[in-house]
């Protein structure tokens, strides 16, 4: 049953509007001011706002700024009760974000219409939001055997190589053939994982209200974190010597889950150490801010062209081919759409044989 939450210091509307409410089916919170507007928003949550303009200590503009500041109700839509005329109110209450108007007094149809269209709308929107998720699934769905035929080949053909040849292979190549069976099935995986979280991640995208809901995920101690996964990867690739961290825990606590703030730091410290030499350093730092906490991750590897860093996040032209090669492939992209997702920053430098920057900035959560 949705819920609309009234805000009116007039106790007449207050009374009619809900009963009017009611006897068309919806749920109905009131509120005679706007602070008190604000707070039953935040924690009930309604489906729909009606608030008058006209309210003293907290007008309606002032109900609504906060409204949109705050990521639990931002989306929420929210209709004007007004008895002004002049168009130089309704262009300021359209302008801070309201999605409609009603003017005073107003007919049990006129409310009726007004809500409905706000509920109409969302129902556009969130079909719009399975369009994308389906177009997003076709996409992957059609690059996909490309990308699974290469390494379930491989399984195969290791696979065969054991079946046909199992009463003459020595144990040593047999271990090797079987480890590559298992690196080659963990890629697979982690292939398969990294298409669900790319859809995931453009599906947020096209949906404002869903892509909301993200921030209000936090990661608590991202620090120690960050110097968990550097010395776990670095052990990976048997070059603890190389990893210089440079890391203080202090206690800032940022907005992003912790699932995604690991994926993004696994992607690209292992990137830095797989595609640099042993033997030369990978730098793994975070520093912090009023706003932000920054992760910085530098390489002396490979490098990339200013073609492929120009491309990191635009599927088609850019990870298939780098896959084919073993390369930074679609974790990149990812790490840097997930990045963005969070409103945070992604910057990143690198050039042909000189190695790879990559300083990232998470939102700091309010306390």
């Amino acid at each position: 049953m949705k819920k609309i939450l009234v805000i009116d210091d007039a106790e007449y509307i207050l009374e009619s509007t809900s009963t009017l409410l009611e006897f068309e089916g919806y749920t109905v919170a009131t509120a005679s001011n706007g602070a008190e507007g604000v707070e039953k928003a935040i924690n009930g949550k309604p489906d729909i706002i009606l608030c008058d303009i006209s309210m003293p200590e907290m007008d309606g503009y002032q109900v609504l700024d906060k409204i949109k500041s705050e990521i639990k109700t931002k989306t929420i839509p929210f209709i004007f009760l007004t008895a002004f005329t002049d168009k130089s109110n309704l262009r300021a209450g359209m302008e801070r974000g309201a999605d409609d108007y009603l003017f005073k007094p107003f007919t049990r149809d006129e409310l009726t219409a007004a809500i409905e269209a706000q509920f109409k709308k969302s129902t556009v929107m969130e079909e719009k939001f399975r369009q994308k998720v389906d177009e997003i699934s076709r996409n992957i769905t059609q690059s996909l055997p490309h990308e699974f035929r290469t390494v379930l080949n491989q399984i195969i053909g290791s696979a065969k190589f054991i079946n046909t040849n199992y009463n003459r292979i020595e144990q040593e190549d047999l271990k090797e053939l079987s480890d590559d069976i298992v690196e080659s099935a963990q890629r697979l995986t982690k292939i398969t994982e990294n298409y669900l979280i790319y859809a995931r991640i453009e599906a947020y995208n096209s949906n404002p209200e869903k892509r909301n809901q993200l921030r209000l995920l936090i990661t608590e101690e991202p620090d120690a974190i960050v110097s968990d996964i550097a010395k776990t990867i670095a052990a990976k690739f048997k070059r603890e010597s190389d990893l210089v961290l440079q890391s203080n825990n202090n206690g800032v606590r940022i907005e992003i889950s912790s699932e995604s703030y690991y994926k993004i730091l696994a992607e690209l410290i292992d990137n830095a150490f797989r595609f640099s030499s042993a033997g030369s350093r990978v730098i793994v730092e975070t520093s912090f801010d009023d706003i932000y906490q920054y992760v910085g991750i530098k390489d002396s590897g490979r490098g990339m062209s200013a073609e492929q860093i120009s491309a990191v996040g635009a599927y088609v032209q850019f990870d298939r081919k780098i896959y084919e090669q073993q390369g930074v492939g679609l974790g990149l992209s990812i790490a840097k759409k997930l990045v963005e997702l969070h409103d945070g920053l992604f910057d990143l430098n690198s050039k042909i044989g000189k190695g790879t920057s990559i300083r990232l900035g998470f939102i700091s959560a309010k306390s």
